[in-house]
């Protein structure tokens, strides 16, 4: 899922961009010997061909939509950037929105893809939701990835976390969504993205889904990246802010690409960003077949502050996705209705 690339790759033709492919291989494997973290064959070296991915890749055939429902294909510009995007609207709209989830996608998926694989345009329908999937353009990450790792895109009013923060308040007004219910939710890649979000922009977004991601400040570079990814980066410092932001956390046991350590890093995270004192439970239960360890933390009030998942079996995907979509595991638990239940019952001005 993660296909680390700091810049851009333009493709000409099938040998040049193979040429830039097996020197974009090669970049990797030098940066994970330098941190110690081969362990393929051949001298070392692992074949990170699947790593990289395929750079053209066709996206799955969008469902038919239910009678009044919209999925509209827009491009949003600012002083920051442009991005192009899918609003999802659903029939249920005419009975009012309830609020705006903002869904950020894998390295190498698309908004359709993204939309297929974690079905949240469903429970738009159920709980009359605006659904919106920006896409991560080729030209800032060949891989399409967000690029989480980068400084200048770990920041408020700049890069990625500006244009992304610019695209929601645009919507708020366009559907007329108060302050405490706009969401940010997003896998691997987008996931970190998520969590940068809501800790640049809590007055933005009143809570966070993140699966299979890693914490705010995990990594500043490509090299720190990778190790942070391997579960053997420093430990990231808190983001700077004293406003806490509600944050659901799904994570594989089995995630071989990112290490699973970083959903409690998260959690942590939310917990030492602002000062309000918590209580925590833990709950293991047997759910799709499936062991699951939930914890939870929640203000002596009773409020819920965080839910960490981890859930046994599960590799690099999304708990309880379609089929149709890519980096899904349709065994469950169900991420996507768990996400959802919970931006429902947290608001930002909670905390």
């Amino acid at each position: 899922m993660f296909k680390l690339n700091a810049g851009a790759m333009h493709p000409a033709n099938h040998d040049a961009r193979a040429k830039r492919i097996t020197a974009a291989n090669d970049l990797v494997n030098r940066t994970l010997a330098q941190h110690g973290l081969l362990t393929g064959q051949h001298g070392g070296m692992p074949d990170l061909s699947g790593l990289m991915g395929n750079l053209a890749t066709s996206p799955p055939a969008s469902a038919p939509l239910p009678t009044g429902a919209r999925f509209d294909t827009d491009r949003f510009a600012c002083a920051h950037g442009a991005r192009s995007y899918r609003t999802y609207v659903p029939s249920t709209a005419v009975d009012g929105i309830n609020g705006i989830v903002l869904m950020l996608h894998g390295c190498t998926q698309t908004p359709e893809d993204f939309a297929i694989g974690t079905g949240m345009n469903t429970l738009a329908e159920l709980h009359r939701l605006v659904i919106v999937y920006p896409l991560q353009s080729r030209g800032e990450n060949a891989q399409s990835c967000w690029n989480w790792f980068r400084r200048g895109d770990q920041m408020r009013d700049r890069g990625e976390p500006a244009i992304l923060a610019e695209l929601v308040q645009q919507k708020m007004q366009e559907f007329d969504v108060p302050a405490n219910h706009s969401y940010v939710a997003g896998l691997s890649a987008g996931a970190a993205m998520a969590v940068i979000l809501g800790a640049t922009y809590p007055d933005v977004f009143a809570a966070v889904g993140a699966h299979s991601g890693l914490p705010f400040g995990a990594a500043t570079d490509v090299p720190s990246a990778f190790a942070a990814m391997a579960g053997q980066g420093a430990e990231p410092a808190p983001p700077k802010t004293a406003q806490t932001v509600p944050t659901i956390v799904f994570h594989g046991a089995a995630d071989a690409t990112v290490h699973p350590s970083n959903g409690r890093r998260i959690m942590d995270q939310v917990s030492a960003a602002g000062s309000i004192q918590t209580t925590e439970t833990m709950d293991v239960a047997t759910l799709s077949g499936r062991r699951v360890a939930k914890t939870t933390r929640a203000t002596n009030l009773g409020a819920p502050m965080s839910e960490h998942w981890q859930i046994d079996g599960l590799g690099h995907a999304w708990s309880g996705g379609q089929k149709g979509g890519s980096y899904t595991d349709p065994t469950g638990p169900d991420a996507s209705a768990e996400m959802i239940r919970f931006f429902l019952e947290t608001t930002a001005g909670e905390f």
